[in-house]
């Protein structure tokens, strides 16, 4: 297995890891970071390690009507807002050790140009045209509705209370909003013609389809969904809108429109990248290191169809000047006691109050443990997070660790014994740290991050058993010395497996080896090496974890159910 895992893991190229851009509007929440940006975090730090040259960058969304209705209500200028909301995601993700290359906006002057010279070259290739539509206008508030401004009955999936641009409980973008009402006012709007500029998505049909089908790195799941799109058949988009706040549409004609949110916002992929790459590599050029990288968008699933279909056909429209996305890693979404996570009905947990009273790595590993490579949604459970930390965390990872160097530091000082001979169970031993790094890898690599964490679980729980069976404490046993020098290296081999998952517990755990290194800077390899060498001195032993007591699961799940409940 390890010869085969490492002929399928190709480094030749870099990885440009992207995450679906947070809406500046709000605080970052559970739900976001499971689908979205903790398995591209766990995905970016193992790349590293495997070494892979390796970039993540992310943005916030700063344009689109949800933005300009909350400054409006707050009666704050959209700016300040979104600069607001931007310094406060960056700092929200950084709190849980989410971390990124370069964090920028969909609202910085580069990101502006850059959208705008797209649009010039799709104009110019002929794939813009106009269009005089009948839209929603508001009489009391004298505006056009474009988007979130207009809430009704989804015409697909007859959901209530759904925005006209996206039914978030089946995912469609309905041709229609029934029983429209005004976002703001709550009254009825009425229609008014405006002229809008649309980008021929239909003409790019067949090559989307040839794309999808020819792509074997997408997941089979989401093709299937979106290949029905395409065979239903695709609208032409609207591209542009009657508002005040957006990225000025950049003809002498378009006066007072700009463009939809979804035709700049995954362009700020691009412009990111090549902004972080101007400031930090000068001498490097942006656009060959994106055409020679393999690039990876991590999504949930709710914003599939933006993705797959206008994402790539926009750039197959500037001829390919920027490569399309290798691989899109889709996710479901998190529910809270299996209901969809809503910050506008008050149903969702923030991450700022999950990480006042819990361990950030805490909420990595759990998250982590639930998330599936699918569209299948996952359920946060107040019980059922004590019960994975407790058990499996503590039990089984924290006990393991801390048996095999407390029990070193006691018998021996500190000071790692020389193995005086290895029996067979010894032996079956080193045989799994020798064969772990290539069979965690190789499911990470893969995405598959659940079953990468359940395989270290269960190297856990073979040392475990290990340590047990070969009693190091028994005076009787002239074995000793080979059992804790295995069990320290394990203990070795734990710390790298864990990084991208637990970084902060990771670093506790190399600390308390005694490395004077870094552990986010370990080859990958070197966790299935024995590389903890006769007569090194651990550092202080301390627990790493803490048990969640019963009465702080009671107060949290009375704080969801009472204070936080709406419906």
């Amino acid at each position: 297995m390890p010869d085969k895992s490492k002929e399928q893991l190709p480094f030749d190229k870099s990885i440009i890891v992207t995450s679906a851009l947070p809406y500046a509007n709000g605080e970052i929440h559970l739900g976001h970071i499971a689908s979205t940006y903790l398995p591209a975090d766990i995905f970016t730090r193992y790349s590293r390690l495997a070494g892979r040259e390796t970039y993540h960058v992310c943005a916030t969304d700063d344009f689109g009507t949800p933005i300009l209705i909350r400054a409006e209500k707050e009666n704050k200028n959209p700016v300040d807002y979104v600069e607001f909301w931007n310094r406060s995601d960056y700092e929200d993700f950084k709190s849980i050790g989410i971390t990124f290359d370069f964090f920028s906006k969909t609202s910085s002057e580069e990101n502006i140009k850059f959208v705008q010279y797209v649009f010039k070259k799709i104009y110019e290739n002929g794939y813009i045209y106009e269009k005089e539509i009948t839209q929603f206008y508001c009489p009391y508030d004298k505006k056009f509705l474009p988007d979130r401004y207009v809430l009704g009955i989804c015409s697909v999936c007859g959901a209530e209370n759904q925005y006209s641009d996206l039914c978030e409980n089946c995912g469609s973008i309905p041709e229609q909003i029934l029983e429209p009402k005004c976002s703001i006012c709550g009254k009825k709007p009425t229609k008014k013609n405006s002229k809008h500029y649309f980008f021929k998505l239909s003409i790019f049909s067949e090559k989307l389809k040839i794309w999808l089908i020819n792509n074997k790195n997408l997941q089979e799941d989401v093709k299937k969904y979106v290949l029905n799109w395409i065979k239903s058949g695709l609208e032409d988009w609207d591209i542009t809108r009657d508002l005040s706040w957006g990225i000025p549409i950049p003809l002498q004609e378009a006066k007072g429109k700009v463009f939809y949110g979804w035709f700049d916002n995954h362009l700020c992929y691009i412009s990111t990248f090549t902004t972080f790459i101007q400031k930090s590599y000068s001498q490097r050029n942006a656009k060959e290191v994106w055409n020679n990288s393999e690039i990876y968008h991590f999504i949930g699933k709710d914003i599939a169809y933006h993705h797959y279909l206008f994402l790539p056909a926009i750039r197959m429209a500037i001829n390919y000047e920027y490569k399309l996305p290798d691989f899109i890693p889709t996710r479901g979404h998190l529910t809270l006691y299996d209901r969809k996570i809503s910050k506008s009905r008050n149903w969702y947990i923030g991450l700022k109050e999950f990480l006042a009273k819990f361990d950030p790595d805490y909420l990595r590993f759990y998250l982590a443990s639930i998330t599936p490579y699918s569209q299948t949604d996952m359920n946060f459970d107040w019980s059922a997070f004590a019960q994975s930390i407790n058990d499996e965390l503590i039990s089984n990872i924290g006990n393991f660790i801390n048996r095999a160097l407390s029990f070193t530091q006691k018998t021996y000082n500190g000071i790692v014994p020389e193995a005086s001979k290895y029996d067979p169970i010894d032996k079956d031993t080193i045989s799994e740290i020798e064969k772990i790094a290539d069979e965690v890898g190789l499911l990470l690599h893969r995405n598959e991050q659940d079953k990468g964490l359940k395989r270290i679980l269960g190297f856990s729980t073979y040392f475990n058993r290990y340590f047990q069976k070969k009693q190091p404490w028994n005076k009787k046993n002239n074995n000793s010395c080979s059992t804790l020098f295995i069990a320290v290296n394990a203990v070795h081999s734990l710390a790298i497996l864990l990084e991208p998952f637990i970084p902060y517990s990771s670093e506790r755990i190399w600390q308390q080896l005694g490395m004077s290194d870094n552990v986010h800077e370990q080859p990958w390899n070197h966790a299935s090496q024995l590389k903890i060498a006769p007569g090194h001195l651990l550092g202080k032993i301390d627990p790493l974890f803490h048990k969640i007591e019963e009465k702080e699961i009671i107060k949290r799940q009375i704080h969801n159910f009472n204070e936080k409940q709406t419906l």
